[in-house]
């Protein structure tokens, strides 16, 4: 079975690459990294995600603009996006039916088997184990 690919929008760097090698590492996962909001729909259209973690808060363009963008783009408008974010609680993430703008979120910090947990059911793959905490 081939990688599914994954693009991380994070303003984060190093969240990012965390994302990243916990990602690989599993062996199930290509992924790219993406620290401009701006960029993403661009970063999508190259790399071809199967999936999208975008960050809300990001200094040039927020998540939901972002989302937007993306969903406005013949490319990349059926690419599924899973918010990632330290804005919102697992508390709210729970009230709130786990959804902002029809989009799936999850609140930072999560561990790599509670995100890869999420990932696999958007994309409708089998769930892995680990439990390292991402923050």
């Amino acid at each position: 079975m081939a990688a599914k690919k994954i693009l991380v929008v994070d303003d984060e760097a190093g969240f990012a690459r965390l994302l990243k090698l916990n990602l690989e590492g599993t062996g199930k996962f290509e992924v790219q990294t993406e620290t401009k909001g701006s960029q993403t729909v661009n970063a999508a259209r190259s790399f071809e995600p199967d999936l999208i973690l975008l960050d809300i808060i990001m200094p040039d363009m927020d998540g939901s603009e972002v989302a937007n963008c993306l969903k406005n783009d013949p490319v990349t408008r059926n690419t599924p996006v899973l918010f990632l974010t330290a804005l919102v609680k697992n508390k709210e993430v729970a009230t709130a039916s786990g959804t902002i703008g029809g989009h799936i979120f999850l609140s930072k910090p999560i561990t790599a088997d509670e995100l890869i947990k999420s990932i696999e059911q958007v994309l409708g793959e089998p769930s892995g184990k680990s439990e390292q905490k991402l923050t």
